[in-house]
């Protein structure tokens, strides 16, 4: 890996203070660097250039037993824990990788480009999911190993990039077509040679173990600054699972960033960090040159607003198993929903919210308010907050709310400054009130707080005094019969309903409501 070169804009004061062994966010936001620096013109004649230069590794092998074809254009991208011909100076103050390397996958994301090249759909999977492994054979000892369950970034270590491919195939229905594993190398001066990008937080973000420390609001970070922002991992409660928000809410920026011009206008600033991006990246021997440019073809014409993002849904975040330790379990009925709506092509977020021109999912619309009761659960997203400081009551809280219907965003995390509030609060955009009402219906004893801007997500900050959601109360009743204007077409009836805790990139961008 000589053609590697570390970034060189980390002075030591903008170094975080203590290192950490995960590295999760570098390696998925250099991918998608990668490819929003392929759409441009300028990026091109690099990209041609630099693709036979390509690691390219055998990870996609056949076999009756995988998924059918759908039409779509899946990659698998991971991240890796790779760290051969990186000198230990390097790892230690430039890349603060503590620890050994685990030679397994840091990051796994499954993006999927519709048929039609018009939408783009990213899932996170978490790194300690406790799946099904298939049977492979060991790659030191030749010896064949049963199939057995395990931490999904095990199998990497266990069989390399085609037992991955074969592990997430199994479990997801999904076919995989094109593997991308990412090396960190090139995420520092990525964002640099983009002018740095936006992120966006309405509150303050601190993170002693990384450096973190952004105030609330909108905040332009350099290289340095976003390698802070997407290993945080100590910002709150929500430990590895708040960080992959963060890293979608990065990539989403990004991509609307990209979309909107800026820097990638200017091809005198792609040359260098094409050659680095590149360079640090393996894919599949499959995704030859001119893949590579179609691929980069069919990705100029995506924005924010037509890339969705969810992580898997998850049931246990602390399932103890021997020899593996902590692991995670997936919500089985979430995770196959959301499969099969990557499976089928719909928008994760619904199909009015795919709509141009239509509200965001709950939004009331000048003039027309709804009948009351009329927002049924699954259109009601929710993010939930620890304010008891209650150890594990922010997931039993957001468990609860999704098994009764709400889209909640999986991902609960603690409230701002801790506390030990007794009485729940739902905090809401009053432009969401016809939404409230059926959270409100759920949650009757919590107090009801309108926060301007808020946007369609609501905050249910959990107190000690939280009771659980009200037998039947979440359900939006029918409107009523003497009111047909009220009820919804039938074509609107039929449209598929949004996943759980999946979100548009465009409610991610900064500025949006």
């Amino acid at each position: 890996m000589s053609h590697q070169r570390p970034p060189e804009r980390l002075s030591a004061t903008d170094r975080p203070r203590r290192p950490h062994r995960r590295r999760w966010g570098r390696w998925a936001a250099g991918t998608l660097s990668f490819s929003v620096l392929a759409t441009s013109c300028g990026g091109w004649a690099v990209l041609n250039g630099v693709g036979s230069s390509l690691d390219r590794v055998d990870a996609i092998g056949g076999g009756s037993d995988r998924p059918a074809d759908d039409g779509a254009q899946t990659f698998l991208v991971v991240g890796t824990d790779d760290r051969e011909g990186i000198p230990e100076s390097t790892l230690k103050d430039v890349l603060h990788a503590g620890g050994e390397s685990c030679h397994c996958t840091d990051t796994m994301m499954i993006v999927q480009l519709s048929a039609d090249r018009g939408r783009a759909t990213v899932v996170s999977v978490p790194r300690d999911s406790y799946v099904d492994i298939p049977a492979h054979q060991d790659p030191a000892t030749g010896k064949q190993v049963a199939a057995g369950k395990g931490k999904i970034n095990a199998a990497y270590g266990m069989g390399g990039a085609p037992l991955t491919v074969r592990t997430v195939e199994q479990n997801t229905g999904l076919r995989i077509d094109h593997y991308v594993e990412v090396n960190f190398l090139g995420f520092v001066s990525t964002v640099d040679a983009l002018g740095g990008v936006e992120v966006c937080t309405p509150k303050p973000l601190k993170d002693d173990y990384s450096g973190l420390d952004l105030p609330a609001g909108t905040t332009r970070l350099d290289g340095a600054g976003a390698l802070r922002y997407v290993r945080a991992r100590h910002v709150d409660g929500s430990s590895d699972l708040g960080r992959m928000h963060r890293q979608q809410k990065f990539l989403a920026q990004l991509l609307h960033q990209a979309s909107s011009g800026g820097t990638l206008l200017n091809p005198a600033r792609l040359g260098g960090v094409m050659d680095t991006v590149l360079r640090s990246v393996k894919v599949d021997k499959g995704l030859g040159n001119a893949e590579l440019l179609q691929f980069a073809s069919s990705l100029k014409d995506l924005s924010a607003s037509n890339a969705d993002f969810a992580t898997v849904p998850l049931s246990t975040v602390d399932h103890q198993v021997p020899g593996w330790g902590s692991t995670v379990l997936w919500d089985e009925k979430g995770a196959q929903a959301l499969f099969e709506a990557v499976l089928a092509g719909r928008p994760l977020t619904g199909a009015a919210a795919a709509a141009p021109g239509s509200p965001a999912p709950g939004a009331v619309p000048a003039g027309a308010a709804p009948a009351a009761g009329t927002i049924p659960p699954g259109e009601v997203r929710v993010q939930v907050l620890n304010g008891a400081g209650v150890q594990g009551l922010g997931f039993r809280v957001d468990a609860e709310l999704r098994k009764a219907g709400f889209a909640t965003t999986g991902t609960p995390a603690n409230a701002p400054g801790g506390g030990a509030a007794a009485r729940t609060v739902i905090r809401y955009d009053p432009r969401w009130d016809e939404s409230l009402k059926t959270l409100a219906a759920a949650l009757p004893e919590a107090e009801q707080v309108a926060v301007a801007g808020l946007g369609p997500t609501f905050q249910v900050v959990a107190g000690s005094e939280y009771r659980g959601p009200a037998d039947g109360a979440a359900t939006a009743a029918p409107a009523p019969a003497a009111a047909p204007a009220a009820a919804a077409p039938a074509a609107a009836r039929s449209e598929p309903a949004a996943v759980a805790g999946a979100e548009s990139g465009s409610a991610f961008a900064c500025g949006a409501s």
